[in-house]
């Protein structure tokens, strides 16, 4: 009888756990439209005034394709951050007769850290659960950026899975976003408690130092600095 009401009771919340993802489905969907309406992926994402002289930090670097959109179109100096292993090595694989392009296998955070990764392709998460995962190494962007002297960041893009929140306040608490041109951002909320309220405070720091040129929320957006 107990077998019976602990199958029962897994069903129950593997079922709202599928029902809640459908929904989350759902409504990303409906966000994605607008975007996919302008083609952003191959149009706003990589139009920047960038040249053979600029720096551009690519935090979560997946498979490597946007670091090889942005060097194919403007042969910049791309920091490459991917802390999942197998993805590391298909960046490596594919760019790593690039000395331009300088790869990392691990991710660049709010502070130095070890954690599991939740494996779901494009999506994988510290912040979600699923049956594979892998330890992996983060390491924070203050310290990267001063221990490597980098005096300005023509570009930087974020798309780590809720892991951006700590990255931006980290830049903010430090008084550095200045150092930065663009910001190419992706907020997550389906994993993030209060997402939304942290996505507005970090966009009130930024408003003071950037300005906003596109967004689609929850999709992607842009800041770039202000002309004084």
């Amino acid at each position: 009888m107990i077998k019976k009401i602990k199958r029962k009771l897994r069903y129950i919340l593997f079922k709202k756990q599928i029902d809640q993802q459908n929904q989350q489905n759902q409504l990303q969907h409906k966000r994605c439209k607008p975007w996919f309406a302008v083609k952003g992926d191959q149009t706003l994402r990589l139009n920047y005034p960038l040249n053979k002289d600029s720096v551009v930090f690519d935090l979560g670097g997946y498979k490597g394709e946007f670091a090889a959109d942005i060097y194919n179109k403007y042969q910049s100096t791309i920091y490459v951050f991917e802390p999942i292993k197998s993805f590391y090595n298909i960046i490596k694989q594919q760019l790593a007769d690039n000395p331009k392009i300088k790869a990392y296998q691990y991710g660049l955070a709010g502070q130095n850290q070890t954690m599991q990764i939740s494996l779901t392709d494009n999506s994988s998460s510290v912040y979600i659960t699923s049956k594979l995962t892998e330890t992996i190494q983060l390491k924070s962007i203050v310290d990267f950026i001063k221990a490597n002297n980098i005096k300005h960041i023509d570009l930087i893009k974020i798309n780590i899975e809720g892991g951006e929140y700590d990255v931006l306040e980290s830049l903010i608490a430090h008084n550095i976003l200045p150092l930065f041109t663009d910001l190419q951002i992706q907020f997550h909320d389906f994993i993030i408690p209060n997402a939304a309220e942290r996505m507005r405070a970090i966009q009130n720091e930024l408003s003071k130092t950037h300005q906003l040129t596109y967004q689609y929320e929850f999709v992607w957006e842009n800041w770039t600095l202000k002309q004084y």
